[in-house]
């Protein structure tokens, strides 16, 4: 027998036992062996879809992460420029303070200022007059007594003198 070229009872047994083990595969392992392959079909895309869905979630989660974010960043600026504002509107109240405070200091001091000048002043025309009034003495001694110059002081006087 050669074995390079089988005979006619080889290929038969071989045929024969060949449809034999596809019939016993078949029957009992081609079932479980297509159901693992369609069991192993569905979990991959079961995984793909969750690997989708999460990548939607995670997707979703950033956006919302990045709206939080921005949202944070506008309270945050907000705050500053009412803090700015309040800042602002303190300094300005303690300066319009001040800046009234100083005026009526201001406004207190030129009236203690104007009473002194003008009790000064009473004072001051207080002695003038009482030094004219001296020097007027001295001088209405001095004039009344001599005739001739009191008729001359009184000729003079009345030459000045306007009648309105």
């Amino acid at each position: 027998m050669d074995l390079v070229t089988p005979g006619f009872g080889l290929v038969f047994w071989t045929i024969i036992t060949f449809l034999f083990l596809l019939f016993i595969l078949r029957k009992f392992a081609w079932k479980p062996i297509l159901g693992a392959v369609s069991d192993r079909e569905a979990s991959i895309k079961d995984a793909l879809a969750s690997a989708e869905e999460a990548k939607k979630e995670m997707a979703s989660l950033q956006a919302d992460n990045q709206k939080l974010l921005q949202e944070a960043r506008a309270e945050r600026e907000s705050m500053l420029k009412e803090a700015r504002e309040m800042k602002a509107k303190m300094i300005g109240d303690a300066k319009g303070e001040a800046k009234a405070e100083a005026e009526k200091m201001i406004i207190q001091a030129q009236a203690a200022i104007d009473a002194e000048r003008k009790s000064a002043i009473a004072d001051l025309k207080g002695q003038v007059a009482a030094l004219s009034v001296e020097i007027a003495e001295k001088v209405v001694k001095s004039e009344l007594s001599d005739k001739k110059k009191q008729l001359g002081l009184v000729d003079e006087m009345l030459g000045q003198a306007t009648l309105n």
